[in-house]
């Protein structure tokens, strides 16, 4: 198994892990591991955090598990995805209830 590249910044969130796989000859999935299962599958649940260029030393958010999208900066990502939010949310009145 390939380790996480060594500028990776996040932590796996409690109960969750990363692994990650050669994806192809200079990109690297990086997986997130869903601690629970869920009622419509009984294998490991996975989501695609994002992918990393060994060679340019780049992230990069996911389109789906086998397609990379754009460059993204690693800071502006979460533990659980390299997603960017493109809007802030707004704080509602529900938000101080």
């Amino acid at each position: 198994m390939i380790e996480l590249p060594t500028d990776f910044i996040h932590t796996a969130p409690k109960g969750y892990k990363y692994e990650c796989e050669q994806f192809r000859s200079k990109l690297v999935r990086i997986w997130l591991r869903h601690p629970d299962g869920f009622v419509y599958t009984t294998g490991a649940v996975r989501s695609v955090w994002g992918f990393y260029n060994t060679r340019e030393r780049k992230y990069y958010a996911p389109i789906n598990a086998k397609k990379p999208g754009k460059v993204i900066d690693i800071d502006k990502t979460t533990p659980y995805t390299a997603m960017q939010i493109l809007k802030p949310m707004r704080p509602t009145v529900l938000s101080f209830v």
